[in-house]
């Protein structure tokens, strides 16, 4: 298993990366803006699983091909961004809906899988998380104690852990503004128009973004 210097030292470079608020914050408060605490919450739940197919990728070794290979790693960054700026484009255009259903809060816009599952596309698909993954986790990975890629994916679920609390943390915060938004249909509508737009220029931002890695 990972000597315990190596775990604590991971999680303190884990906490570092993580409380910097970054793509995945703005989406998940984006979210949150447009579809309420649940939305924001289940997004978040989503990115963080999609984290440990994507640590299971590079634990076995996809990881680094893909992070090495610019056709790869630029389709994939096109793919997410995309379906960024639809999600948003969805937001926009279903922001009466929105307000209907915080009028009325036992009105469900759509099924919690559904925004699991939008939640975890937007986060197997960001190629900078395999990128990061494929640089950082070999440098706490003790190969002296055996089994590399179960310390791969255990540092991966700690990782995945701290970042479904960081985030989730941010999403209450912006949940809590929503709240007050909510007391009034044209703020809502507003409120959820912004939220989309979040989610489109993130989308833009990174289509538009370099391929470094």
């Amino acid at each position: 298993m990972i000597p315990l210097d190596n775990l604590l030292a991971f999680t303190v470079a884990a906490l570092v990366l993580i409380v910097i608020p970054g793509p995945a914050v703005l989406f998940s408060v984006g979210r949150t803006l447009s579809l309420g605490r649940t939305g924001g919450l289940l997004s978040v739940l989503g990115v963080s699983l999609a984290l440990i197919p994507i640590v299971g990728l590079v634990a076995i070794g996809v990881g680094a091909v893909v992070a090495q290979s610019a056709a790869l790693f630029t389709t994939l960054k096109i793919v997410g961004a995309l379906y960024l700026m639809f999600l948003g484009v969805q937001a926009i255009r279903h922001r009466k809906d929105a307000a209907a259903a915080a009028a009325q809060p036992e009105t469900v816009a759509r099924s919690p899988f559904r925004q699991l599952l939008e939640g975890f596309v937007v986060g197997v698909t960001n190629p900078k998380t395999i990128a990061f993954f494929v640089a950082v986790l070999p440098q706490f990975i003790d190969v002296d104690a055996g089994a590399p890629a179960v310390q791969m994916m255990v540092l991966g679920l700690v990782f995945a852990v701290l970042a479904l609390i960081s985030d989730s943390a941010w999403v209450l915060a912006a949940a809590a503004a929503r709240t007050w938004f909510a007391k009034s249909p044209t703020r809502i509508e507003r409120l959820t128009a912004t939220g989309g737009g979040m989610m489109i220029g993130l989308g833009g931002a990174l289509l538009v973004a370099g391929n470094d890695r």
